[in-house]
């Protein structure tokens, strides 16, 4: 048994550092990136997987001392609604843009 609790805490370790990974990747394409579209793009999709790396790694650790899954609850409500969260936000802000273009025409008339 503590062979396996050994093998689950390692693989918990490594998902949790792909986690630590993938967030730092999202906050350098937050800072890199130029455009809000496209500034959205990776912290959505890191975020995504970064949370459910850390939810596989809580569950396999808390499955190993037979904790529950009473854990884990919150990050996965958390890596399902990351990606709703990203499309509302996408759809706000083409919809302030093309607000924004109607009432604000070019100034070259055409």
């Amino acid at each position: 048994m503590t062979d396996l609790a050994t093998f689950a805490d390692a693989i918990a370790a490594v998902l949790l550092l792909a986690s630590g990974a993938l967030s730092l990747v999202a906050a350098l394409g937050l800072l890199r990136l130029p455009d809000f579209f496209q500034r959205m793009h990776a912290p959505a999709l890191a975020t995504t997987l970064g949370t459910w790396c850390a939810a596989l790694a809580s569950i396999i650790h808390f499955w190993v001392t037979d904790f529950g899954l009473r854990g884990t609850v919150v990050v996965i409500l958390l890596g399902l609604t990351a990606p709703v969260t990203t499309v509302v936000l996408a759809r706000a802000a083409l919809f302030r843009r093309r607000a924004a273009e109607v009432s604000d025409p070019d100034e070259t008339g055409a």
